[in-house]
This record gives C-alpha cells, structure tokens and sequence, in this order.
C-alpha cells in the first residue's frame, strides 16, 4: 500500500510556529515518524508540503495510478480552497483530512472546511498522532 500525505502552508513552520497550538515537533520530524509507524503496518508514505495552493492540487492530480490514497492538511486552504476540493473529486483516490488542532475548538472561520467534503473521513485535535490515526483509518478502509 502507498500513500500521499501533503501538507499545506505555513507547516514547514512547525516546531517554531505556535508550539501552545501546534506542539514542538518540526513536519519532517512528523512525517518521519509516521514513514516508520506506516512501515510498521506495510505501508509506504511519501510526504510534500506547499505554501502554494497549485502545487498541492498538481500534487493531488498526479497521484492517480501512484498512490492507493492520500492524507492531506490543507491548513489555511482547509476553509478557502475550492481548488483543493475539486481536485480530491477528481482523482477519487480515499481521502482523509488531518489537523493537529480541533479546527471545531478554534476561532469560528475554522469551523468550516471545503475539501472534508471529498474525503472519507476528517481527524483533528490530537497533534501529531493525528496522522498515525489518519494513516490507520485509511488503512483500514483501503482493505475493506
């Protein structure tokens, strides 16, 4: 199995940016702990993170026939991005949406997401372990 995780913007600024909101870990640190925890379970992870919203929806339509599904943080672009939304749609692949903070605990512009519409399933509120939730969920739904 084979999956995509991409990261929005702004998350390269992990381990620096908001450590009270967003805890200290750097996305690299993140992701490689999640390569091993995928490797664990017989799963590939591949990871990229943008600041710009066209190379994240390049990404997503590139992934088809590559990937078996894909994890995406949109971050900002969770409540802005049609975009985002519309490539999810197209390339079908299973998606589930991941947040390190509870988006539904924050300021109320949060609250609303665009691209969980074309996902599976949305995770939010438990920092990093987010992902290795994400990546057992899709997991498990791949295999079904």
């Amino acid at each position: 199995m084979k999956i995509l995780v991409l990261n929005g913007p702004n998350l390269n600024l992990l381990g620096s940016r908001e450590p009270g909101v967003y805890g200290n870990q750097t996305l690299a640190d993140m992701m490689a702990g999640l390569q091993d925890y995928g490797r664990a379970r017989m799963i590939e992870v591949e990871w990229c993170q943008s600041n710009e919203e066209g190379a994240l929806v390049t990404r997503i339509g590139e992934s088809r026939g590559r990937y078996d599904g894909l994890i995406i943080n949109p971050a900002a672009y969770t409540h802005t991005s049609i975009a985002l939304r519309d490539a999810l749609q197209a390339v079908a692949l299973p998606c589930v949406e991941v947040h390190l903070s509870n988006i539904h605990s924050r300021e109320v512009f949060r609250h609303t997401s665009l691209t969980a519409a074309a996902c599976v399933g949305q995770i939010c509120g438990f920092g990093a372990m987010s992902y290795q939730l994400a990546l057992d969920a899709l997991g498990a739904h791949l295999k079904k």
